[in-house]
């Protein structure tokens, strides 16, 4: 018997929330939820999953039972599927890559010691429902607060003056109002960048920011 692919639920993003944590939460694969065809116009809309909004809508099918023939007088071993969440982070001084950094990467009672690659690049997994970790550096006096989960898309203005502030162009408040900070912040990204000096956040320069803020 076929199953009813419009059986299940809206789910409306809330603050915090990223794909990872609701399909953690409810026991689904992220990739099941963002391929399914119920969301499909939210794909379009966001086209990376790992930037979802406060108020998308997501629709969560119903969860089906999975049947396999095996003897019944055997031990049998069953693998659970699973795709790890990763936390990515470049970390740069003056422009530059901080490579093979030591540093400690702390969420929950997890805590990772490692080095940043010759990129000056992080990439750990982490669970799917971390919201927030604290990344510090050397003997712990240069510490960060690192919020998961809370990135807009670029599209946004407050998406936009988020990755300007993470990349070193400081532009105040992740208020989403376009002011003569956010602009001044556009034109000297725009000049380290190599790019036409506007002051506006044109196609070219979103995708730079997009590429840049990994």
């Amino acid at each position: 018997m076929a199953s009813d692919a419009s059986a299940g639920e809206q789910h409306v993003i809330g603050k915090g929330e990223s794909l990872a944590s609701i399909a953690k939460e409810r026991g689904f694969l992220w990739r099941t939820l963002w391929e399914h065809g119920n969301n499909a116009k939210l794909k379009a809309k966001r086209k990376n999953p790992n930037q979802l909004v406060e108020g998308d809508v997501l629709f969560l099918p119903e969860k089906g039972d999975k049947q396999i023939a095996k003897p019944a007088d055997a031990r049998h071993r069953f693998k659970r599927r699973g795709e790890p969440t990763r936390l990515k982070l470049q970390m740069l001084d003056s422009g530059e890559p901080r490579r093979n950094e030591a540093f400690t990467l702390v969420f929950g009672d997890k805590v990772i010691h490692g080095k940043t690659d010759g990129d000056g690049k992080i990439d750990q997994p982490i669970p799917g429902e971390t919201r927030a970790a604290a990344l510090s550096f050397g003997d712990g006096s240069e510490s960060y607060s690192v919020e998961i989960g809370l990135l807009d898309p670029s599209g946004l203005a407050s998406g936009l003056q988020h990755r300007l502030n993470n990349l070193g162009f400081h532009c105040g408040g992740e208020d989403g109002d376009i002011g003569e900070a956010t602009r001044d912040a556009l034109l000297r990204f725009q000049r380290a960048q190599g790019l036409a000096e506007s002051g506006e956040a044109d196609e070219e320069t979103r995708a730079r920011l997009d590429a840049l803020h990994v």
